[in-house]
């Protein structure tokens, strides 16, 4: 395979769904996506992207790939408690209303979690937050709020009885409630415009994927879509070593407030 049949997928690609892989790390996508062409019979990008182009399974799966949804419920739960003990209670006291953003939110775990820790301190009436990301198939299944148990297994106790209810023994569904608190949006974060005044975003584990270029191109969106003092949060294999540069500060740990 020549390189320069990637370059011309890209292309095809770029056309076809306004997705910019060149903004992803190159090594990366190129092996993820032969294996995927590979595992489906095509000998080469040529022929899986005339494929993709006619089988809309196939461009789903295509769009899954290159869209990483791996989620759970609390991720890494120490970085949640601070966001419950810190991090809302400071930005409550200068706003009873917050405006909150979960990018690339995947399959939704993340945003709904967002939305339980919020309850602590709000009626969920009162709590809308974003939750955005290019995959639509991701998009369906958050809006649906059903999920296995094993991405459950970090939620807090009393929080797990008051919003899931069992399906079957493998299966839980989210409260009505607790839907009604997220909004879900199709949004590519390399291409389309951000919103402003944000007082938390969150974008986890998916600014690793992308180019030095790109991460930095982000870094200053997601600045100028925060209000002064908002907090952006981050992965734990995405620390912004240079936040001034952004016009943001090491707030805590994978946190970085606009200043």
């Amino acid at each position: 395979m020549s390189s320069c049949d990637y370059d011309q997928f890209t292309e095809w690609v770029y056309r076809k769904t306004g997705i910019d892989l060149r903004k992803y790390k190159r090594p990366q996508m190129e092996r993820r996506l032969t294996a995927l062409y590979s595992k489906r019979g095509f000998a080469n990008f040529r022929a899986y992207f005339q494929a993709i182009e006619n089988d809309e399974q196939l461009f789903a799966e295509f769009l899954d790939r290159i869209t990483i949804n791996v989620s759970e419920f609390f991720r890494n739960p120490g970085r949640w408690e601070v966001i419950s003990k810190k991090v809302l209670p400071e930005l409550l006291r200068s706003r009873r209303k917050l405006k909150i953003w979960s990018a690339a939110c995947s399959t939704g775990e993340e945003p709904y979690t967002i939305a339980m820790i919020m309850k602590q301190f709000l009626p969920l009436k009162e709590i809308q937050i974003l939750a955005t990301d290019l995959d639509v198939n991701a998009l369906e299944t958050a809006k649906k709020g059903i999920y296995h148990r094993r991405s459950l297994q970090s939620i807090p106790s009393p929080m797990f009885h008051e919003f899931f209810r069992e399906i079957d023994t493998q299966t839980y569904e989210i409260s009505p409630e607790l839907k009604r608190a997220v909004i879900f949006r199709k949004h590519n974060l390399l291409e389309d415009p951000f919103g402003e005044d944000f007082d938390l975003i969150v974008c986890r584990n998916v600014i690793i994927y992308f180019t030095e270029e790109a991460k930095a191109d982000l870094y200053r969106k997601f600045a100028g879509a925060l209000r002064q003092g908002g907090i952006l949060f981050v992965g734990s294999t995405e620390q912004i070593f240079n936040p001034g540069e952004y016009g943001l500060k090491s707030y805590d740990t994978f946190m970085y407030q606009k200043t």
